[in-house]
C-alpha cells in the first residue's frame, strides 16, 4: 500500500479537480457564488479534461505499483511527464507573449468602445450588457471613462443614466462629474485587468500545486520501475 500511496494521491487529486469542475459547470448556484459566467466555461471544460486525465493516470500508476507492472508504471510516467511539459510550455509562452496579450486586450477594448458610440442593434445589445457590468462593478467606460459613450452618454439605457453614480450615498467617493452628471470615476479597463490578474494568480497556484505532485509522482514511478527491473 505504501508503494501505491503517491499514485493514489495523484488519482485523488485528479478526482477532486474533476468533481469540483463538473460541479461548477452544472451548478448555477456555484456559478453565481463564484462569479463565473459563460465566457469562463472553456476554462472549466479544460479543468474537467485535465482532472479526467490525471485521474486515469493515477489509476494506472496505482495498479502498476500494486501489481508491479512495468508497462503501467511507464505509461504513468510518460503521461505525467507530458502534462508537466505542457504546463511548463504554457507558462513560458504566457510569460514571453505577455505584452502581445495586453496589446490584444487593448485592441478588443478599442473595438468595444466603438460599439458604445454606435446605434446599431448589435451595439444596443452590447450597451445594455455593458451598462449592467458598469453598475455591478461601479466603473464607467472602457478606456477613457464616460467619454467612451460619445453622444450616447445622454441616452438612458434600461431606464437608468449611463454610468450613473449617487454622490449622496455610499458611492460618494466613487463619483466624479462629467457633462454636469455624476458618473463612476473608475475606468472599467482597470476592473477587467484586476479580474484577469486575480484569476491568473489562482491558476498559477493550482498549476504549481499540480507540478509538485507530478514531480513526486515521476520520481516515485521511475524509482519503482527500476526496482522491479532489478528483480
Amino acid at each position: 500500500m505504501a508503494r501505491s500511496a503517491p499514485t493514489l494521491i495523484t488519482m485523488v487529486c485528479g478526482s477532486v479537480i474533476l468533481g469540483v469542475s463538473i460541479w461548477i459547470r452544472v451548478s448555477k448556484d456555484a456559478q453565481e457564488e463564484l462569479g463565473i459566467d459563460s465566457s469562463l466555461f472553456a476554462g472549466v471544460d479544460l479543468l474537467i479534461a485535465v482532472g479526467s486525465i490525471i485521474m486515469v493516470l493515477g489509476f494506472l500508476g496505482c495498479c502498476g505499483a500494486i501489481k508491479e507492472s512495468r508497462c503501467m508504471l511507464l505509461l504513468f510516467f510518460i503521461g505525467l511527464l507530458l502534462i508537466l511539459i505542457l504546463q511548463v510550455t504554457g507558462g513560458i509562452l504566457g510569460a514571453v507573449y505577455r505584452s502581445q496579450i495586453e496589446t490584444s486586450l487593448n485592441t478588443t477594448l478599442k473595438d468595444s468602445v466603438n460599439l458604445l458610440k454606435k446605434n446599431t442593434e448589435e451595439a444596443k445589445q452590447f450597451q445594455e450588457t455593458f451598462q449592467k457590468f458598469q453598475t455591478e462593478n461601479k466603473c464607467c467606460g472602457l478606456l477613457n471613462g464616460a467619454a467612451d459613450w460619445g453622444s450616447n452618454f445622454d441616452t438612458p439605457i434600461g431606464g437608468s443614466q449611463v454610468c450613473g453614480c449617487d454622490p449622496k450615498g455610499e458611492e460618494a467617493n466613487l463619483c466624479t462629474s462629467y457633462n454636469r452628471k455624476y458618473v463612476y470615476k473608475t475606468v472599467c479597463r482597470e476592473v477587467i485587468i484586476k479580474y484577469v490578474q486575480d484569476h491568473m494568480l489562482i491558476i498559477m497556484g493550482i498549476a504549481f500545486g499540480l507540478a509538485v505532485i507530478e514531480i513526486l509522482g515521476l520520481g516515485f514511478s521511475m524509482s519503482l520501475y527500476c526496482q522491479i527491473q532489478r528483480k
